[in-house]
C-alpha cells in the first residue's frame, strides 16, 4: 500500500496528521437532590472521559464526590475535551481529579489543542470544582475555557492550578502558547471576564508588570459567601504572608490569586484556603478528597 493510500485511509477513519486533526472527547454530568441526597443522574460520555462512582465521604445527606477520570493523562494536538456539569436546585457536588492534567508539547504540525470546562448551577444548587494542578509543558499549544453560569442564589467555588514548564528536569517553558478564559455570569449577567495568553515569547511573560518570570499561577473563586468581608480577612490572617498571592472581592466574587515558582506553594494556599473559607461558604468543613493523599 502506498503512503499516500495509508494517509487517506487514516483521514477516513478520523485519524489525520495534518492541521484538520481532531479527536474529541466529551462528559456531561448532572446531579440532582433526590430523597434528600444528591444523586448523579446523568453522565454522558464521548471518548476518553469518565467518572468513578460518587462517594459520600462527609454523609448520605451531603456533598456528592465525584472524580473525573481522563485515562490519556494529558492532552496531545488535536485533542479537544468538553467537560460539563449541571447541578440542581438543592443538590450539591464536588468534582475533581485523580491526578494532574498534562498539557504536551505540540506535534511538529504545531496543532493545538482545545479544553472547555462549562459549569451551570441553578438556584439553590452548590458546586465545588477542584481539580489537580495543570502541568504544561514547553512548546505546549492551546486554548482553556472554563464557563460558569449561576442562577439566583447558586453558590460556586473553584480553582485553576497552572504550572508552566518542568523546571525539576531543567525543562522550562520556552515556547509554546496556551490562551486561558474564565467567564463567570449570574442570571446572564457577567460578574467576571478574564482572557489570559501565556506566551513566553512576548514582553508581558518577563515583564514586572505582568507575569514577571513566574512559572506558576493560581487562581480560586468564591460565589455565595454570606461575608465576604469576614472570609477576606480569615484568608490574610491566616495563611502565610507574601506578596506572592492576593486576594479581593468583587461583584459577588471573592478572587484570591497566587504568582510564584512553586506548585506545591501554590497547591497548599488553595486547599488552605478551601479549608478556611467553606465553613462560612456552605455551614460545613472542607473534607479533603482521599485521591488528593494518595
Amino acid at each position: 500500500m502506498m503512503l499516500c493510500d495509508i494517509a487517506k485511509n487514516a483521514a477516513s477513519s478520523g485519524h489525520r496528521f495534518d492541521q484538520d486533526r481532531h479527536w474529541a472527547a466529551s462528559l456531561a454530568l448532572r446531579f440532582a437532590k433526590r430523597d434528600g441526597t444528591t444523586r448523579l443522574i446523568q453522565a454522558r460520555h464521548q471518548g476518553p472521559l469518565r467518572v468513578q462512582r460518587p462517594f459520600y465521604p462527609e454523609g448520605s445527606h451531603e456533598a456528592c464526590h465525584v472524580y473525573v477520570l481522563h485515562p490519556p493523562g494529558g492532552l496531545v494536538s488535536g485533542d479537544a475535551l468538553t467537560i460539563s456539569a449541571a447541578v440542581e436546585s438543592g443538590a450539591h457536588a464536588l468534582l475533581t481529579t485523580p491526578a494532574a492534567n498534562k498539557l504536551y508539547k505540540a506535534d511538529s504540525q504545531g496543532v493545538a489543542w482545545t479544553q472547555h470546562t462549562e459549569l451551570n448551577v441553578e438556584e439553590g444548587g452548590t458546586l465545588e470544582w477542584l481539580p489537580q494542578e495543570t502541568i504544561a509543558f514547553d512548546g505546549s499549544k492551546g486554548t482553556q475555557r472554563t464557563h460558569i453560569a449561576l442562577s439566583g442564589n447558586a453558590r460556586c467555588l473553584g480553582w485553576e492550578v497552572m504550572a508552566l514548564g518542568r523546571p525539576a528536569s531543567q525543562l522550562p517553558y520556552v515556547s509554546g502558547r496556551i490562551e486561558q478564559h474564565f467567564r463567570l455570569t449570574l442570571d446572564g449577567k457577567p460578574l467576571w471576564l478574564e482572557r489570559q495568553p501565556l506566551d513566553p515569547t512576548h514582553p508581558r511573560f518577563i515583564g514586572r508588570w505582568g507575569q514577571g518570570g513566574a512559572t506558576v499561577q493560581a487562581t480560586l473563586w468564591a460565589v455565595g459567601l454570606d461575608d465576604a468581608t469576614d472570609a477576606i480577612e480569615a484568608l490574610r490572617g491566616a495563611l502565610p504572608a507574601h506578596p506572592r498571592w492576593a486576594v479581593t472581592h468583587r461583584y459577588g466574587v471573592l478572587l484570591l490569586r497566587y504568582l510564584g515558582n512553586s506548585r506545591n506553594e501554590a497547591w497548599a494556599l488553595c486547599e488552605q484556603a478551601w479549608h478556611l473559607l467553606r465553613p462560612r461558604w456552605v455551614e460545613r468543613d472542607a473534607h479533603t478528597p482521599r485521591i488528593w493523599l494518595t
